[in-house]
C-alpha cells in the first residue's frame, strides 16, 4: 500500500523558514517522480516543486530562489526547505508521487498546514 505522510508544517513569521518532510512507503522510492503541491484558501492548487526520478528539480516561479526540494533515497523521504517565507505561501502542502504501473497514477499525502503571518 502506497503511503505518503507529511510533517513539518506550522505557524511562522514572514521571513522565517520551515522544512517539510514526506515519509514514503509502499513503492520503489528511487524511481518515482515526486513533488509538493499547495492549496491556499480561495486559490487553485499550485505545483510548488517537482523532482523527477532523474534530472533537475523544477519550481514554480513564485518560489524560485526560496524553496528547495530534495530526496533522501536511503530514508525514502522527500523534503521541501522553505526560506524567506511570505504570507502568500500560506496553504496546505501535499506530497505527491506519480507511480506508473500500466499508466501513471498520482498518490497524495494528507497534507500539512503552513501559515505565514506578517
Amino acid at each position: 500500500e502506497v503511503q505518503l505522510l507529511e510533517s513539518g508544517g506550522g505557524l511562522v513569521q514572514a521571513g522565517g523558514s520551515l522544512r517539510l518532510s514526506c515519509a514514503a512507503s509502499g513503492f520503489t522510492f528511487d524511481d518515482v517522480p515526486m513533488g509538493w503541491v499547495r492549496v491556499a484558501p480561495g486559490k487553485e492548487r499550485e505545483g510548488v516543486a517537482q523532482i523527477p526520478s532523474g534530472g533537475d528539480p523544477h519550481y514554480a516561479d513564485s518560489v524560485k530562489g526560496r524553496f528547495t526540494i530534495s530526496k533522501d533515497n536511503t530514508r525514502e523521504s522527500l523534503y521541501l526547505d522553505m526560506n524567506n517565507l511570505k504570507p502568500e505561501d500560506t496553504g496546505v502542502y501535499f506530497c505527491n508521487a506519480q507511480i506508473t504501473i500500466r499508466s501513471p497514477v498520482n498518490y497524495w499525502g494528507q497534507g500539512t498546514q503552513v501559515t505565514v503571518y506578517s
